[in-house]
């Protein structure tokens, strides 16, 4: 099976749709499959519902797609670095469906696991279980979650091979292994493409058999999302 695609708009012909959901991986700006964006905006397809731990920054990451109104929702952690995104939820222009962090990630992580729902401790008694089912085990209240699949992922990998072998650097290891697993079809942004073999087993956090397609992007563009400096001393 041919996985690797010339580049992100080839990768994702023919699985874009109006109204779909999509998973993309990164933490902040760490991590971000940009190219795979940029080729989501450049195909026009709207109505989008984005699942993400955050929307990204004004004309960076998710933000590019806010700014061209493709996004219908978001369901996210943290949106707070992004006045786009805050001006059209104000406006009552955009959907947004808050999950504290770790419900976030342990809903995808169900999702790609095929568990429909779990129970959680977190959010029960509060304004996120509203609408939920609850229920007590052991004397302790618990609100349910279901799990997420989407119907593309997109995730960036730091080093993988042709047959879809991932491996993930340091922060970016963040939420881009579980969305890859819980996408009916994962395309993967790879920064060092490698023959199948080159990578040590014990290194592989995402198997193959979890990406369908790959896109080579050896000249990624790292971007600070907050710059912090020492104050000089003289």
């Amino acid at each position: 099976m041919r996985k690797v695609y010339p580049d992100a708009s080839v990768a994702l012909a023919g699985l874009l749709k109006d109204g779909m959901l999509v998973m993309a991986g990164g933490f902040g700006l760490c991590g971000i499959p940009e190219s795979l964006i940029l080729a989501i905006r450049e195909s026009g397809v709207k109505n989008l519902t984005i699942v993400s731990n955050n929307a990204g920054v004004d004309g960076v990451g998710l933000g590019l797609l806010l700014e061209t109104r493709q996004v219908k929702k978001m369901i996210s952690s943290y949106v707070g670095e992004n006045k786009t995104f805050a001006q059209q939820y104000l406006a009552g222009e955009l959907e947004i469906e808050f999950n504290p962090q770790g419900t976030l990630a342990e809903r995808i992580r169900a999702g790609g696991a095929g568990i429909p729902a779990f129970y959680t401790k977190t959010g029960f008694g509060t304004a996120v279980a509203d609408g939920k089912q609850t229920a007590t085990f052991d004397g302790e209240n618990y609100v349910m979650e279901r799990g997420l699949v989407a119907d593309l992922s997109i995730v960036h990998a730091w080093k993988g091979d042709t047959e879809g072998n991932l491996v993930y650097r340091k922060t970016a290891r963040n939420f881009n292994p579980i969305m890859a697993t819980a996408g009916r079809v994962t395309v993967a942004e790879i920064e060092n493409l490698v023959e199948p073999g080159q990578i040590d087993p014990d290194h592989i956090v995402t198997p193959g058999i979890y990406v369908q397609r790959i896109v080579s992007v050896p000249n990624a563009t790292k971007h600070i999302e907050q710059r912090t400096v020492r104050k000089r001393t003289a």
